[in-house]
């Protein structure tokens, strides 16, 4: 505890009066998606520690503690309260203009609306709380994340730091109380096995029954020392080994001369709340109740920690308190579990809640310079508006609250391995067509976590799985019930798994599209692993390494897509690209630009692999290629391939001769078969006129990555400036972004279509990067600024959504392209 000013809030923050509401906030578009409402906070926790959410009106309401899988519920008894006295006069508050909806708390006085300004700006956020009490109050809430940090990141832990001043010329009495709910075996599926169904969609769901409010055997105990005390929740051990559910909270604070620390150990969150409102409503205070007694079934149990102090006229005090939490097991598939990060540095026996918590009492105040460390350079940017620098932070709650995994470390993996939701709807991890986009911000900020994810990737390219399963999109047209088999070997798989299987091993969970058919995430794969290299200091030709064998496999496999030898696997007219709803038939702009940029990246790999053999063999070292982790996987891929030794990288100047082969093929046919004179075509046998807004993405990676155009200059210039024309200034006004795909005069051509009329964040955010790669600065900002602004004005933030639409819907919440916005900054240092 200081005796100190807080430090100044920045003011680029979003930011909202404490409890107000919103007239007309976007609705889900589909009944079947998730819609909470738009009453989502800044997440706290560590990445794959799990995380909770406190909303702009104070109550804690997002539960993501079981990884991979979403609870959105107020839980009352989960509150800061305020008392104050000026020795004539007091009040009491419960900091939440949410009181419960069931009856319980009664006795508790709720936050008055719009008495003060809730600010975030990730992974930092702020309550002002102002016209209420005397004493100016504000509360700073964070977790320990910033870039390159791989240990405290994964700490599954929050610091409250309250900063109270006493701007009177008398004495100003007050207590900060902390209360929580022991919630010890909530969060885990009640079904161990469930049924995977097809939602009508057509995306594969299967139920989630977490077991809220089971808090038999569950018991409070105070803990302290000579520095720190607090109250740990917990449950009576069994004899049984450690299971998803299992482990411990923690609410503590610091001891100070100048303050006194009441608390009670048991009280009754289903009752009215008097036994701990009538005294700390009246001075306060708490009982110093304590009682460890288990819960006996049907019974809740609520602890409690107040902090009690005075204010001499014009002192400042700040007070810190932390919640941990210890639940070291995450399951998948039942009895297929995974430990998370943070047990590396504090074990696995699920009773670390209270060291978590002390080391946060010790370290808040460095964890906070090193958060202002991070992020000062880019707030103090006079290049970039407050808006930007504002979304550019808060779209990073996805690392947080994306259903995040982060496994402990291994021999294979030593810092790990991680991953993200494509989304809450769409619950599998990793997309790789989303995460083409959405992946810029683990690039910038923990490149080893971006690059353990392609490695995974490489890992499962070589791998078959013939189950057949039944595709969704075919369901939801009403046709003919189709099936395909999972995942075909050397075939690059959509996703990394979900969480009710067994992510990183058993992949492509999806089954919405047979993606063994789609045409962009074999060239989407080798784009990022150069990307992932050459973007991270470019030396670590190792990862190249490990990738190559992968590289050689995907790209082998989606040329036999190839059906004229015209160089260019061909779109099939069913959806297979990322835009899944969408047909495109023959050789299509968006596939073919990036099979192109695709086939350079593999050169040039090929380029520095062929080198790092000839240094290594000068220098009588064995090449570092011998030790690809994917080893002898990767030469079960087919005929077509087995004389290129893949597990030993065959003969790199054959692979590189024969990419240049099917690049000097392709490059006159992508511009023969789809430039019309202003932009790139659709495809080339639809017939369609539709401008797409994503046609060039290949071109934009082409640039990013300093290899060569894939088109010309003036070509990719005229193109864009149509998509900018047609996609966005003339679709509903620029209003809310550039639509996926209309005609040149911005009317739909199908009214009736999805994907076409939708404005899809990310794919917008990385449309922006393109113009400012393209200097057109003025028209990125412009573009950018209309989606963020629907997006945080709207009741989207913290869960912004993959699509949004004129008609004030949105689509799957909480998407992991949306960190595309990344991308633009990345292009802006470039430029």
């Amino acid at each position: 505890m200081t005796n100190q000013l807080s430090s100044v809030i920045p003011p680029c923050t979003w930011s909202r009066p404490i409890g107000l509401g919103w007239d007309k906030p976007y609705t889900v578009r589909y009944a079947s998606n998730i819609d909470d409402g738009p009453w989502h906070g800044m997440p706290l926790g560590g990445f794959g520690a799990g995380c909770i959410g406190r909303s702009s009106r104070g109550d804690f309401n997002l539960w993501h503690i079981d990884g991979g899988e979403h609870t959105f519920k107020n839980i009352p008894a989960c509150q800061f309260s305020v008392f104050e006295s000026d020795g004539t006069s007091s009040i009491a508050y419960a900091l939440s203009t949410q009181a419960p909806d069931d009856g319980s708390l009664q006795t508790w006085q709720w936050y008055p609306e719009n008495t003060g300004t809730y600010h975030a700006l990730y992974p930092r956020s702020w309550f002002v709380y102002e016209n209420v009490f005397q004493a100016k109050l504000t509360c700073e809430q964070f977790s320990p994340i910033w870039e390159n940090n791989y240990q405290e990141t994964s700490y599954p832990v929050a610091v409250f730091l309250w900063n109270a001043h006493n701007p009177t010329d008398q004495a100003i009495t007050l207590s900060i109380m902390l209360t929580w709910q022991n919630m010890v075996g909530w969060f885990t599926n009640a079904l161990k096995s469930p049924q995977v169904k097809i939602r009508d969609d057509g995306s594969p769901v299967y139920e989630y029954q977490p077991r809220l409010g089971e808090s038999q055997n569950n018991y409070n105990e105070l803990v302290e020392n000579n520095q720190q005390i607090g109250c740990v929740l917990k449950r009576v051990a069994s004899d049984a080994p450690i299971q998803e559910g299992d482990g411990s909270w923690c609410i503590a604070t610091l001891k100070h001369p100048q303050v006194e620390v009441f608390h009670h150990t048991r009280w009754d969150p289903d009752g009215d709340g008097g036994d701990v409102w009538e005294s700390f409503a009246k001075n306060g205070a708490l009982p110093n109740y304590t009682d460890a007694t288990p819960a006996s079934e049907d019974t809740q149990l609520g602890t409690a920690i107040a902090v009690h102090f005075t204010l001499q006229p014009g002192e400042t005090l700040e007070i810190p308190f932390v919640l941990s939490w210890d639940f070291p097991v995450t399951e998948f598939a039942a009895g297929i579990n995974c430990y998370r990060r943070y047990t590396d540095f504090f074990g696995r026996d699920c009773n670390n809640a209270w060291a978590i918590a002390t080391t946060a009492l010790q370290e808040y105040q460095n964890w906070r310079s090193q958060i202002q460390t991070w992020q000062q350079p880019i707030l103090e940017r006079q290049d970039l508006p407050d808006w930007l620098k504002m979304a550019l932070f808060n779209e990073l709650y996805d690392l947080t609250s994306g259903g995040t995994l982060w496994s402990a470390a291994s021999k294979l993996d030593p810092i790990g391995q991680f991953a993200v939701l494509e989304c809450l709807d769409y619950r599998w991890y990793e997309s790789l067509d989303v995460r083409l986009y959405g992946s810029f911000a683990l690039l910038m900020l923990f490149p080893e976590l971006e690059k353990s994810v392609i490695r995974a990737f490489a890992r499962a390219i070589p791998h078959s799985d013939n189950h057949q399963r039944v595709i969704g999109y075919y369901y939801t047209i009403g046709a003919d019930t189709t099936t395909a088999a999972r995942k075909i070997a050397g075939a690059t798989p959509h996703d990394l798994g979900a969480p009710n299987e067994h992510v990183w091993e058993k992949t492509n969970y999806t089954c919405y599209q047979d993606c063994n058919l789609w045409k962009d995430l074999g060239s989407d794969f080798v784009l990022q692993v150069y990307r992932d290299f050459l973007l991270t200091g470019a030396e670590d030709v190792d990862f190249l390494a490990d990738c190559w064998p992968a590289i050689v496999q995907t790209l082998n496999y989606l040329k036999t897509f190839d059906q004229d030898g015209d160089g260019i696997p061909e779109n099939s007219g069913a959806p297979d690209q990322t835009f899944d709803d969408w047909r495109l038939q023959g050789v299509s702009a968006y596939c073919g630009g990036l099979w192109l940029a695709a086939l350079q990246a593999a050169i040039a790999i090929s380029d520095i692999l062929l080198t790092n053999r000839r240094e290594k063999l000068r220098a009588g070292v064995p090449p570092v290629e011998q030790t690809s982790p994917i080893g002898d996987a990767a030469r079960t891929v087919g005929a077509e391939n087995t004389e290129t030794n893949l597990g030993e990288f065959g003969d790199l100047a054959v692979q590189k001769s024969t990419y240049e082969t099917w690049l000097k093929q392709s490059r006159p046919i992508y511009e023969e078969k789809l430039w019309n004179g202003q932009y790139y075509r659709l495809d080339s046998e639809s017939g369609s006129d539709v401008v797409m807004a994503d046609q060039l993405c290949g071109q934009f990676y082409a640039r990013l990555l300093s290899l060569p155009d894939i088109v010309s200059s003036d070509r990719a210039l005229s193109a864009l400036k149509t998509v900018y024309d047609a996609c966005f200034l003339k679709f509903s006004n620029g209003q809310f972004g550039a639509a996926n795909g209309v005609r040149p005069d911005g009317s739909p051509e199908n009214p009736q279509a999805t994907h076409p009329l939708e404005v899809w964040t990310g794919i917008n955010f990385g449309l922006a990067a393109f113009l400012v790669q393209m200097e057109m600065k003025d028209e990125a900002l412009r573009l950018t600024q209309a989606v963020v602004q629907q997006i945080y004005d709207n009741g989207l933030q913290f869960r912004t959504p993959e699509a949004i639409t004129a008609s004030g819907t949105f689509r799957a919440s909480t998407y992991l392209r949306a960190m595309a916005i990344w991308g633009i900054y990345l292009v802006w240092n470039r430029a």
